[in-house]
């Protein structure tokens, strides 16, 4: 009898347990659209703002949901072209980049980065400083990853079908081809991850410092919408190589990173 009462406490236990769960699931999906309406009310109100002339008010809402977790590459065109219209080339060309980072495929955020770096008068290698990291954006283009781990998964089916079926000669080149393609697809995402991370200069004479400490002294003056390669970084500075292989500190908010989420 006490054993068969355990058994039935228990298995009331779990249907209380998956009760449980799907409660929450249930109560985790409104407030989850809430959320999601939250922020598109938001991004709206961003627009009118940037419609009705007012950029730094409309720039900080975009900056506040791109923080919180909602950037998107929309969000950030929709930035760059209010810190355009603000007269910022260096922060407009910053978020363009950002979206090109999150959807590589947009052709239109291509043509205004084009744009941009034409109306800045940089050179192509002043905002594409590392080879690397235009192999890592066309590696996440065209999902390399996802057609490196098919081929692979077809090489092992053929290689496992050669093993149970000695006779299946018609599996040998299709093995081993697909192993080769898969392997060369890999090697680009790999290459890719080897990118440096890279920083946009956004504020106009941002200044080359010797040492990332207060008191240091300016050795040179950073070029607006430059692309850099940030070296490494201490506390509120980065260290940061320009084209033309100077080297020093910034300030963190003068070479904002294109890596990586924004943070506050």
């Amino acid at each position: 009898m006490s054993a068969t009462l355990v058994g039935n406490a228990r298995r009331a236990m779990t249907v209380a347990m998956i009760g449980a769960c799907v409660g929450l699931a249930a109560a985790a999906r409104p407030a989850a659209a809430a959320a999601t309406s939250a922020a598109q009310e938001r991004f709206r109100d961003a627009g009118e703002l940037a419609r009705r002339g007012d950029f730094p008010r409309a720039i900080a809402l975009y900056e506040s949901l791109a923080v919180a977790g909602n950037e998107t590459a929309s969000l950030d065109w929709n930035r760059a072209q209010a810190a355009y219209a603000r007269g910022a080339m260096g922060e407009a060309l910053w978020a363009l980049l950002r979206a090109r980072e999150l959807d590589p495929s947009d052709r239109a955020v291509a043509r205004d980065i084009e744009r941009l770096r034409e109306g800045a008068n940089l050179d192509r290698a002043e905002i594409a400083p590392d080879p690397l990291a235009a192999v890592a954006r066309a590696a996440r283009r065209f999902r390399l990853d996802l057609i490196a781990v098919l081929l692979l998964v077809v090489s092992l089916g053929a290689h496992a079908g050669l093993k149970l079926r000695r006779g299946a000669r018609g599996l040998i080149p299709i093995a081993w081809t697909a192993l080769a393609l898969g392997l060369g697809v890999a090697a680009v995402p790999i290459a890719g991850a080897f990118a440096h991370p890279t920083g946009t200069v956004v504020r106009r004479g941002a200044p080359l410092l010797d040492a990332a400490s207060p008191t240091a002294e300016a050795t040179g003056t950073l070029r607006e919408g430059e692309v850099l390669p940030i070296l490494e970084a201490s506390g509120p500075y980065v260290r940061v190589e320009d084209s033309s292989g100077a080297r020093g500190w910034a300030l963190a908010t003068d070479v904002r990173p294109l890596t990586g989420p924004p943070q506050r």
